[in-house]
């Protein structure tokens, strides 16, 4: 898993782009456990609060939210901007994220036949509300919307 994570970074900062498929339900509901997503190459510097970024951190690939920026407080990186992410469901914030780290925006979301470009909004609905508060919720809903994929995105084009 770990080599596969480090291809694909060497892929997006190779060639500026990369198309994976999400295992996690950390982003739930915006992001699925299924769903195609299309990472771009970017600076950390160009990411705007709210768009959903990846980064890679102890051989693991994460697709999270950013949420704001911190400025490093070590010597040796003073004055580095650094990026604060939140998966949509999480209760707390990752560790920042470096520059080192960073990979770049995810500019496509791909769901079923669907393709939803981003970026998606965060979730503040009662339903996101109920995920972060619930891991017995959050299973019930990727159930639901295993076998019921319309039922509950039927709106999902281009509002999610």
């Amino acid at each position: 898993m770990e080599s596969a994570c480090g291809l694909a970074a060497e892929i997006v900062r190779t060639f500026g782009e990369v198309r994976l498929r999400v295992f996690g339900s950390s982003m739930a509901p915006a992001i699925l456990p299924g769903d195609l997503v299309s990472i771009q190459r970017a600076s950390l510097e160009e990411i705007a609060p709210g768009e959903v970024v990846a980064f890679l951190r102890s051989g693991r690939l994460f697709v999270h939210r950013a949420s704001g920026r911190k400025a490093a407080e070590t010597a040796a990186s003073a004055g580095e901007s650094l990026l604060v992410t939140r998966g949509d469901r999480l209760r707390h914030d990752d560790a920042p994220v470096t520059p080192a780290e960073f990979l770049g925006r995810v500019v496509l979301l791909e769901r079923g036949s669907r393709t939803i470009e981003m970026p998606v909004p965060e979730a503040h609905g009662t339903i996101a509300s109920l995920l972060r508060a619930s891991d017995r919720a959050t299973y019930l809903y990727l159930r639901l919307a295993a076998v019921f994929p319309t039922l509950l995105f039927r709106r999902a084009k281009c509002q999610m």
